[in-house]
């Protein structure tokens, strides 16, 4: 019987991709772990809901924040419950799966849903310190420069870069080879976990994902920092300490939200992972992926009194409801 090379070939093109299904291990431990898991994080998913749906019903409904500062606030509360949905649900199902099996293409989705929201949620928190650096910096020339319809672009423009920068990437990725085995140490389908799974190596795409994602991260970061730079100069020039105070008080809140979701993705992203445990990636991962986006309500909401009190009212106005 004679071997044809041809055949051979064509056998392990079709072995290539006969892939249909990856399996996430997510977090270890036993059976009670695993349940205690899954109690503590579907807390904090229903808490993140409540949180961030709560200050955007805050935002439409109390007149004093409708100002461009808590339109801002309100989309990005949007964003966040869209972005802890990317992985939260998925994760949960997971954990109390035997299987811990997600599809093919479910895994991709998320993946390319998961990278499109953490960029969008960089580019609303580089639009919310621009218009802080405006409101303190330029305050006479704030309302003019600042309009609705300016709001509306930028907002926009936040959710088309998230959105359409992954597409292609994230395509390329789903058309490497993968042969076996499907088995990823993580509880979300990400970059590093996927492409270490691939048959053929692929540098050329994994060095453009990662200039990509370098690009997005150091523009932003660099733009914040700048912005906070100028406002800081700007905020020590205040003769008042009662102003400064409350320079201090209306960013604090924006630069605690920075500094916890970028610290855990430069980390992730833009360092060597070689030196990081798989645990302590899972858990760095799930900071800014869960963690972040249950704080963000708190932070803003106990930092501002205008929000507090708008809360108040929300919260008034459902037991009233109740009542009725």
């Amino acid at each position: 019987m004679s071997f044809s090379p041809l055949r051979y070939v064509e056998t392990m093109n079709t072995s290539a991709t006969h892939v249909t299904e990856f399996v996430l291990l997510g977090f270890p431990g036993s059976w009670k772990i695993q349940i205690f898991l899954f109690v503590l994080f579907l807390v904090f998913y229903v808490l993140t809901l409540l949180g961030n749906g709560a200050i955007i019903c805050a935002v439409i409904c109390d007149s004093r924040l409708h100002t461009p500062m808590y339109f801002f606030l309100g989309n990005f509360a949007f964003l966040e419950i869209w972005y802890v949905s990317s992985t939260a649900p998925n994760m949960l199902a997971n954990i109390l799966s035997k299987t811990k099996a997600i599809s093919f293409s479910g895994c991709f989705l998320q993946f390319y849903f998961f990278f499109s929201l953490g960029t969008s949620e960089c580019f609303f928190l580089t639009v919310m310190a621009y218009d802080r650096y405006l409101a303190i910096c330029r305050p006479l020339h704030y309302p003019v420069i600042m309009t609705r319809r300016l709001c509306c672009i930028l907002v926009s423009s936040c959710w088309l870069i998230g959105f359409l920068g992954y597409p292609i990437p994230v395509f390329s990725i789903s058309q490497l080879p993968f042969c076996g085995p499907n088995t990823i140490d993580h509880f979300l389908c990400d970059m590093d976990p996927l492409m270490a799974l691939s048959c053929a190596p692929a540098p050329i795409t994994k060095l453009v994902f990662y200039v990509q994602n370098s690009f997005f991260l150091f523009f932003t970061i660099t733009y914040i920092l700048r912005s906070y730079i100028l406002l800081l100069r700007a905020v020590f020039q205040v003769p008042s300490a009662a102003g400064r105070r409350k320079a201090f008080s209306t960013c604090g809140s924006h630069l605690a939200v920075v500094s916890l979701f970028y610290g855990t993705v430069m980390i992730m992203y833009m360092s060597p992972t070689y030196g990081i445990s798989t645990l302590m990636q899972k858990i760095l991962t799930l900071v800014y992926s869960v963690m972040t986006p249950l704080f963000n309500p708190l932070i803003y909401s106990l930092r501002n009194s205008d929000m507090k009190l708008a809360l108040r009212k929300v919260l008034l106005g459902m037991r009233i409801v109740k009542k009725i």
